[in-house]
């Protein structure tokens, strides 16, 4: 009589792996939801962040005004400046200062609508910012005054998160032009909160 070599699973040995991927999946998908939620607000915030730092550059580079500006159709073929940040933003070449996209004025960067669910409240009722061809911010230029901060919230407030920082960001401009991003609950709360 051959015995014969059996091969596969038994009942036990797959009702103790599938209780191992649940207990897995039971502790990884939350976490995995809220790492999401971390990476779109630390992008959006990069994103305004680097506008700055492009603007600030060029216009030291190229010897002419660049304006940071909010645009509700940032993606079109001729943009407008004006709405909320939320609905995207635009870099240009602001050659003549009036903070209006003109013919021959190129647009150096054009971004999209924030992640859904991110929220960016900024001082002032216009979302803007020049910088003058020296690299400095040249203020106010429209009879109100620019971005001075941008505090970017979603859903969790400002709440402590991952590595003891807060879930929100808060991007402070100074006078001058120079952006910082912070992620400190003070701080935060200090510039209007969530």
């Amino acid at each position: 009589m051959n015995p014969r070599n059996q091969t596969g699973f038994t009942l036990y040995e797959l009702l103790t792996t599938m209780m191992i991927i649940g207990v897995v999946l039971a502790i990884g998908v939350p976490n995995m939801a809220s790492f999401r939620q971390s990476s779109r607000m630390t992008s959006t915030a990069n994103d305004l962040h680097s506008s700055f730092h492009l603007a600030r550059s060029e216009a030291a580079r190229a010897k002419t005004s660049i304006t940071i500006c909010a645009s509700a159709d940032s993606m079109a073929a001729i943009p407008t400046c004006g709405g909320e940040l939320e609905a995207g933003w635009i870099v240009f070449e602001d050659r003549d200062g009036d903070i209006v996209v003109d013919a021959g004025e190129p647009i150096l960067r054009r971004f999209p609508p924030v992640a859904e669910g991110i929220v960016i409240n900024t001082t002032g009722p216009d979302d803007y910012f020049s910088f003058a061809s020296t690299g400095l911010g040249r203020g106010n230029v429209t009879g109100t005054p620019p971005v001075s901060t941008a505090v970017i919230c979603d859903e969790r407030g400002n709440i402590r998160g991952s590595g003891g920082k807060s879930a929100a960001r808060v991007l402070v401009v100074t006078p001058l032009g120079r952006a910082t991003v912070l992620a400190d609950e003070a701080q935060i709360a200090f510039h209007g909160g969530c």
